[in-house]
C-alpha cells in the first residue's frame, strides 16, 4: 500500500469522525428545538458521511485495502449557542489543510489519479469553510436570540449544491 492510500484510509476515520460531530452537534440544537440549526448539522453529518464513501469507493476502485475505523467520540456539551459552530469551522478548516495535505503528498508519489480525485474535495473545503465563517458571524450577532439564526438557516436553506453534481462516486451510493 502506497503512503497515499494509508493517509486517505486516515482521512476516511477524520471524515466519519467530523460526521459524528455534526450529529452530536444537531442533537445538541434538537434538544434546545433549535430546528433549522439542527437540520443543517444533521445534512452536514450525511455529507460528511458520504465524503468518507467517496473516499472507500476511490479505494476499491484503486485495488488498494479499505481500513473502515473507529473514532473518538465527539464533544456533545457545549457552553453556550456559538461554540457548537465555533467547532464546526475549526474542524472544516483542520480538513481543509488534511486534505491540502493529501493533495502534497499524491503530487509527491507522482500520483496524479489521487490528485485529481482530491480536487473536488479542495472545492468543497472552500464551500465549507466559507459558509460556516458565515453561520459563525450570524450565530455571534445573534447569541442573545437564537431565533435570528433560525430565521437565517430558515432563508439560506434548500437549492442544490452545484459541487455536488461533479462529486466523486460513494461506495454504496448516497444512502
Amino acid at each position: 500500500m502506497s503512503q497515499f492510500s494509508d493517509a486517505l484510509n486516515g482521512q476516511i476515520a477524520y471524515e466519519f469522525g467530523a460526521s459524528q460531530q455534526y450529529v452530536a452537534i444537531a442533537v445538541h440544537y434538537d434538544a434546545q428545538t433549535l430546528p433549522q440549526l439542527a437540520a443543517h448539522f444533521y445534512r452536514q453529518a450525511v455529507e460528511e458521511r458520504n465524503h468518507a464513501m467517496m473516499m472507500v469507493q476511490y479505494l476499491l476502485d484503486a485495488d488498494e485495502e479499505v481500513v473502515i475505523p473507529a473514532v473518538a467520540a465527539p464533544q456533545t456539551t457545549f457552553p453556550d449557542i456559538v461554540a457548537p459552530v465555533a467547532l464546526a469551522l475549526q474542524q472544516e478548516k483542520r480538513v481543509t489543510e488534511q486534505i491540502a495535505d493529501l493533495v502534497r503528498l499524491a503530487r509527491d508519489e507522482g500520483d496524479l489519479v489521487g490528485e485529481q480525485f482530491l480536487h473536488w474535495f479542495l472545492q468543497e473545503q472552500r464551500e465549507e469553510v466559507a459558509s460556516m465563517s458565515s453561520l459563525l458571524d450570524v450565530v455571534e450577532r445573534s447569541r442573545d436570540n437564537a431565533l435570528h439564526v433560525e430565521e437565517y438557516l430558515a432563508r439560506e436553506s434548500g437549492g442544490e449544491n452545484p459541487l455536488e453534481a461533479g462529486a466523486p462516486p460513494a461506495a454504496g451510493g448516497e444512502l
